[in-house]
């Protein structure tokens, strides 16, 4: 098994701004203005609780009340893009660049105007995030590469213009881990440092003190203990924050795969949870369903208990009328799922 399913999402490139989620500290800055504030808090609040609807709701009323902000338009679009990426539909592209091109255009008028103002660097960089987001998602490497760099730079001119302005650490904490991840096997190179640690102190002060962007320090954070098999910080930060949001998957996930080295029961019994989610689903495409089952039916075998895992391999094999999308995406995987049947069936 590849070291998570989901981990590919969370490297040097997908790491860059996923999404900017909810409040929580004292000592976070809010935007300067609190109708704008609250109307953040609220949509974000509403992606935690994937309530992709009600989210874009409230991103829109941000969009028509503010129209001379990119903020509506970028959260617009992180909200499109995270129903396609949890749905696992295809993305809307048109939407998607349409929003992040207007909110290029907003973004760098507003810079050109005052410089200096930390939050108009920060639009340009967010909007560079939410772009290399997007095309490494497409697996358009090169120019995700380059606006991740220009969203990781322009985050780490905020901090130089205040360093308590703790919304650009999660960005660059993240970046810093996963850069020095991918390149360790250069580390001999005089010009690649080791940075790993201190993309994870970057990433731990912006889950105490960040605003906007918390949860993504938070899932970065979770990956990355996965990544270095500490599954039971992992754990410990996931349930913290399960807590609070009981069914948000962006935390069931992880949690699911840190108890896979510490406790394959538990670990099938959160992704039966989140298997049941998405089978209740009415705009279930079987994508998800045909990935969890075959997770469960590998840490069965794992278990030695052939039988549940033959049956759950045989529930995948009889799903029928997959659309060319969902049978895309999945690539190779049901050729897989029938190697392990015919491996647990003795043939």
């Amino acid at each position: 098994m590849r070291e998570t399913e989901h981990l590919g999402h969370y490297n040097l490139l997908l790491l860059l701004l996923f999404l900017s989620l909810f409040s929580g500290s004292i000592f976070a800055q809010n935007y300067p203005d609190p109708v704008v504030d609250s109307l953040l808090k609220s949509g974000i609040n509403k992606l935690l609780l994937q309530d992709y609807d009600q989210a874009r709701n409230i991103f829109e009323e941000l969009n028509k009340k503010y129209p001379e902000l990119p903020l509506g338009k970028i959260y617009l679009v992180g909200t499109s893009i995270a129903r396609s990426y949890d749905y696992k539909e295809p993305y809307n592209s048109d939407y998607i660049n349409d929003n992040l091109d207007t909110a290029e255009t907003i973004a760098d008028r507003l810079y050109e105007k005052d410089p200096d103002n930390i939050w108009h660097q920060c639009f340009v960089s967010l909007r560079a995030g939410y772009y290399a987001y997007y095309e490494a998602l497409e697996r358009n490497w090169l120019s995700a590469f380059s606006n991740g760099i220009n969203s990781v730079k322009g985050f780490e001119k905020c901090l130089a213009m205040n360093p308590e302005f703790y919304e650009a650490y999660a960005a660059i904490g993240g970046f810093k881990y996963w850069r020095s991840r991918k390149t360790e096997s250069l580390k001999w190179l005089p010009f690649i440092k080791d940075e790993r640690e201190e993309g994870i102190k970057y990433l731990k002060k912006a889950v105490q003190k960040a605003t906007y962007t918390n949860y993504m320090a938070v899932n970065s954070l979770l990956w990355i203990y996965i990544d270095q098999k500490k599954y039971q910080d992992a754990i410990n930060l996931a349930e913290k924050m399960l807590n609070e949001y009981p069914d948000c998957r962006y935390f069931l996930w992880p949690e699911a795969r840190a108890y896979e080295g510490v406790d394959k029961r538990k670990a099938i019994s959160l992704y039966e949870k989140i298997l049941s989610m998405y089978k209740n689903m009415k705009n279930n495409n079987h994508y998800n369903e045909i990935v969890l089952e075959h997770i469960i039916a590998r840490q069965y075998a794992k278990l030695s208990e052939k039988q549940q895992a033959l049956r759950y391999c045989n529930e995948i094999l009889s799903i029928t009328n997959l659309s060319d999308f969902v049978k895309d995406k999945l690539g190779d995987r049901l050729e897989h799922v029938q190697d392990l049947k015919k491996e647990l069936s003795g043939q």
